[in-house]
């Protein structure tokens, strides 16, 4: 972990006041190195030619939303295990960065994007009017079923602009840091890695500090919101 990420958690689950630079002294003194994410300079962006119809980019990487539940950021992300592929569709709020759904699968097909938005969706009940879901302009999300799935229950939807990554930054960034804490080694199937997917989106969930968010978890986050708008 970084030092800010380490502060937050010293001073959350310890009670312990340590400032940057000493955290920064003791990680130096006992060689505890700082996983870092190298930036890939020769990643591709353009997608493949396809007939299905896009949207407009609502957002224009605007990602300053005021409430929960008003912009949700989608998109899959995959990874490698045992010489396999596994694919994580995953849906995040912008405004609580809580991830309100996902699926993991195998098999990179439209089932998979259909089952993340449908787990977010279905914790709205009726309560899904000015939901925007925004997500890039891959098959799955052009796709005439997606497309009225989200028409069929009122939520507008938003595209980024071809072949830009950072039209939809935010659910890009929640798939660098899981990628970060993901173990694989151990997974022999697709089952293990949906556990080991779990446990980690829990974790990112319900137990890791953000600096924006008054330094709590997502989850935590969200019932302080709903315990300030007096919803419990």
């Amino acid at each position: 972990m970084g030092i800010r990420q380490l502060k937050m958690i010293i001073e959350r689950n310890f009670q312990i006041k340590m400032n940057h630079k000493k955290i920064g002294r003791i990680k130096k003194k006992y060689g505890l190195e700082t996983l870092i994410r190298r930036k890939n300079k020769y990643r591709l962006f353009a997608k493949k030619k396809h007939e299905h119809e896009s949207c407009a980019n609502l957002l224009d990487q605007n990602f300053n939303v005021t409430r929960a539940d008003q912009v949700y950021s989608t998109d899959i992300t995959t990874f490698k295990y045992r010489g396999k592929k596994g694919y994580l569709a995953a849906v995040k709020d912008l405004y609580t960065k809580e991830i309100v759904g996902y699926e993991v699968s195998n098999r990179i097909d439209l089932e998979v994007a259909h089952k993340a938005v449908d787990k977010a969706l279905s914790k709205l009940g009726n309560n899904k009017e000015g939901l925007i879901v925004h997500s890039d302009q891959g098959f799955h999300y052009t796709h005439l079923s997606y497309r009225k799935k989200l028409d069929d229950q009122g939520v507008v939807q938003s595209m980024s602009r071809k072949g830009n990554c950072l039209d939809n930054a935010p659910i890009e960034s929640f798939f660098g840091l899981i990628k970060d804490h993901l173990e694989l080694k151990d997974c022999k199937n697709i089952e293990d890695v949906r556990k080991e997917v779990t446990r980690k989106i829990n974790y990112y969930n319900c137990v890791r500090p953000q600096e924006g968010l008054k330094k709590m978890p997502p989850s935590e986050y969200r019932r302080h919101l709903d315990l300030n708008l007096g919803l419990f």
